[in-house]
């Protein structure tokens, strides 16, 4: 099969290609990008006026609840909404019941992910049973497919066991994917400590549970020589511990999700457990620090932390609710909203954060639009304009607190390994 995508804007931020051309492609690879490619009977076309053309997007960080809560999401469900929202290629998060600690839970994944239309990468478990006491088998893991290795949803408290990951980690080139959170210093509590938390009566999570731990990872990948990538990073002294590490060559990176640098815990009053999440929501100051983090390229990726939960589960009180929003739908419009549109990012700074960094980090071959390359695309409108509704979401889940708002920017086409995988038209 062959299709030509004509009159879009080119945007590959491996190259720093920003250039009106069109792409061609052929079975499952790009074969041609030029200006004005001759069109023939044997071609599918698809007009992309109007939009930008650019590699197949990466989230490396999503929550499909299989196995264990198939109720809620599944691998090949999930699949379906990452291709509905511009994305090509996902890594799972292993705290699923059982977690992925295992080859067969490994294998299991990927041969779940050949029934969906888009690349599945599954991340292991940094210690067996997601315990802490452990450290899993990482060579075994990475042999059946693992392309990293994360305790997400709980953090490695043990210093000396956080040390040996890093360094047996090392043997294989793969990333240590941390929580970062001090759980004595979280002491159950429910959002950011400070103001709102006080005025709501809610016991707080202080930013300081975050940079701690961050703190003393990076000491010990200085230590170990082994590669950190910090999850979910919500706070400025969290950036700043983050900018210094990186100046003194340590191996760091990190992400941050698009709720952090988009809401702050004013929206916990307004939508209470469904802007319940982990790290929480914190203040103006972080959330502009964020946003600066990201522009300055210390904060390397942007990854949605995708966390589906039943309407049952989130409307308990408060108190009792699980942390964790949908993340996936809202991704695109909320980087063309609020970094380009109303922070001024160019489109290959913004979006450098989920193609090129990403497949780097991860060593996987996509992220990049090129002659040669397998043919994963996204083709947006950025100048399309909605209300994010909950009957629009595909995702069986729709705990968001995006519901609502006007945002910018829809998927007009994703396209994974040649094939037109979600069309908007």
């Amino acid at each position: 099969m062959k299709i030509a995508i004509k009159n879009g804007r080119v945007i590959d931020p491996a190259s720093k290609t920003d250039k009106a051309l069109d792409v061609l492609i052929e079975d499952d690879r790009i074969v041609e990008i030029a200006r004005k490619i001759p069109v023939r009977d044997d071609f599918g076309v698809i007009n992309a006026a109007g939009c930008l053309v650019m590699p197949g997007l990466i989230d490396m960080h999503v929550h499909f609840r299989e196995p264990g809560r198939e109720d809620i999401e599944t691998i090949y469900g999930g699949s379906k909404v990452a291709a509905k929202s511009g994305f090509t290629s996902v890594c799972t998060m292993p705290n699923t019941d059982p977690v992925i600690d295992n080859q067969a839970l490994v294998r299991f994944i990927k041969l779940e992910a050949e029934k969906g239309p888009i690349h599945v990468f599954p991340v292991a478990t940094i210690t067996k049973g997601l315990r802490g006491e452990e450290i899993s088998e990482m060579g075994e893991l990475i042999n059946a497919g693992a392309v990293g290795f994360s305790d997400d949803g709980m953090p490695v408290m043990s210093s000396i066991l956080m040390r040996r990951a890093l360094e047996y980690s090392r043997m294989f080139d793969v990333p240590i994917i941390t929580h970062s959170e001090d759980l004595e210093l979280s002491d159950d509590g429910i959002m950011n400590e400070g103001k709102n938390s006080t005025l709501l009566g809610l016991k707080g999570i202080p930013r300081e549970s975050e940079e701690v731990m961050i703190a003393r990872d990076v000491i010990l990948t200085r230590l170990t020589g082994g590669r950190l990538h910090v999850a979910h990073v919500s706070s400025g002294g969290s950036v700043e511990i983050i900018r210094r590490a990186k100046s003194d060559g340590i191996q760091v990176t990190c992400e941050t999700a698009p709720h952090y640098f988009s809401l702050t815990d004013d929206a916990v009053s307004e939508n209470l457990s469904m802007a319940k999440m982990k790290p929480p929501l914190r203040t103006e100051e972080d959330r502009t620090a964020i946003i600066d983090g990201l522009r300055r390229g210390i904060i390397d990726v942007i990854a949605t932390d995708h966390a589906p939960h039943s309407t049952n589960e989130k409307m308990q009180e408060l108190e009792s609710a699980p942390f964790g929003i949908v993340g996936l739908e809202s991704a695109v419009p909320l980087i063309i909203t609020v970094l380009v549109r109303e922070n001024g990012f160019s489109y290959l700074d913004a979006f450098e954060k989920v193609t090129v960094n990403p497949a780097r980090i991860l060593k996987i071959d996509r992220g990049e639009l090129s002659v040669g390359k397998v043919a994963d695309l996204t083709i947006i409108n950025p100048e399309e304009k909605f209300i994010v509704t909950a009957e629009s979401m595909l995702s069986k889940c729709k705990n968001s607190p995006f519901i609502g708002r006007e945002l910018y920017g829809s998927i007009e086409y994703t396209i994974c390994n040649g094939n037109i995988v979600y069309s908007g038209k």
